[in-house]
This record gives structure tokens, sequence and C-alpha cells, in this order.
């Protein structure tokens, strides 16, 4: 009788522990510049608001904060992506690129329509109501649509909730319509930020031999 060698079957592969920031976009600098600006942009302007305000400040100091704040989160949040498309080929570099062009054609988009109507209307006071309205409703969907790309449901659900609450603050007077956007939104990114931390600790994948 001849016999064969006998073959153990082949090992299965060794999974890697999977890297925390590998193709991820860590949102944690962005989301914190985001909830500072709505927090200090927004409620600077809700404490100055009222027939009774808690502070006496410039009228050109809420935008200011609110200004610089935005612009510091789309920067970190612009790095953010860049930084997490290192090594990254064909769709996902593709879709990356595309998804960054966004927020300027956005942001753009929003500047044109809040001068155009409120210079068609004569109104330019308008623009302390429409810029952080419109602002948040343009990032909110922006991450709306970063979170159905990247599959991050964190991301998208955030944009859920500040697409939603900038948009349904307009109904408030202007007193009420600042302390939203302060209390919501710093709030909302302030647990994101915490969230976020955790999303992109490293999972340990199953190791079998």
């Amino acid at each position: 009788m001849s016999g064969h060698a006998a073959t153990s079957p082949p090992a299965a592969p060794v999974h890697p522990t999977r890297l925390p920031y590998e193709h991820e976009v860590d949102n944690r600098a962005a989301y914190l510049s985001f909830g500072l600006a709505y927090v200090l942009g927004h409620g600077a302007a809700a404490a100055s608001q009222g027939d009774t305000p808690l502070l006496d400040l410039p009228g050109w100091l809420p935008m200011t904060l609110l200004g610089c704040g935005l612009a510091t989160g789309i920067v970190q949040a612009t790095v953010a992506a860049l930084r997490a498309q290192r090594g990254a080929t064909g769709p996902d570099l593709l879709a990356g690129r595309l998804l960054g062009a966004a927020w300027i054609v956005a942001f753009t988009a929003l500047f044109l329509a809040i001068t155009g109507l409120t210079s068609v209307l004569d109104q330019p006071e308008l623009q302390s109501v429409l810029w952080p309205a419109g602002s948040g409703l343009i990032v909110g969907l922006l991450y709306l649509a970063e979170g159905a790309v990247r599959r991050n449901v964190l991301h998208y659900v955030l944009g859920v909730w500040l697409a939603l609450t900038s948009t349904a603050a307009l109904s408030l007077d202007t007193h009420g319509f600042y302390w939203v956007l302060a209390l919501a939104g710093g709030g909302a990114y302030a647990l994101a930020t915490a969230l976020e931390h955790r999303r992109l600790r490293p999972r340990a994948g199953p190791s079998r031999n």
C-alpha cells in the first residue's frame, strides 16, 4: 500500500491589529475648532442680545469669533483629510479630493447667496442671522456627504444634528436663536470629540493559528 505524505491544511492568515488612523480621518481637531467657534461666537452673540444683555460687547466681536473658529475648523478638517489620504489610490483618493473641493464650493455659494439676498432686500443686518444658520446648514450637509462616503456614522449623525438645529433655530427670536446654536451646536461638537477618540482607538483583529 502506497502512502501519501500527510499534509496539514494551510494556516489561516493572521489578521494584524487595525491601525487607528490608516485611511481614517481624525476629526478631533476640526470638531474642537468648530465647537469653540459655536460656543465663543454664538455664545458672545447670545450674551450681548436681549433687553438685559449679560455682556456689553461690540457688535463685530461675535461674528469675528465665529469666522475665525470656522476658518480654523475648515483648515483642520482639510489637513486631517489630506493626512488620511496618504497611501490611498484610485476611487478613495478621488473621493477625498472631491469632498475637499466641496467645502470651497459650498461656502462660496453661501457667500454669494447671502450677499445677493441681503443686497436685493436692502437689509444687510440679516447677515448676522443668515451666516450662522447658513454655515451650520452647509457644514451639516457636508458632514452628511462625508459620513456616507467614508462610512462614518458619527460624522453623519453630527451632520444631521447640525443641519436640523441650525435651520430650526431660525423660528426663534434673535436671543433664543444664538443660545440654541451655542448650546446645541457647541455641545454636539464636544460630545463628538469624545466619541471620535473612542472611534479611532485601535481594535485588535482575531488571530488564528
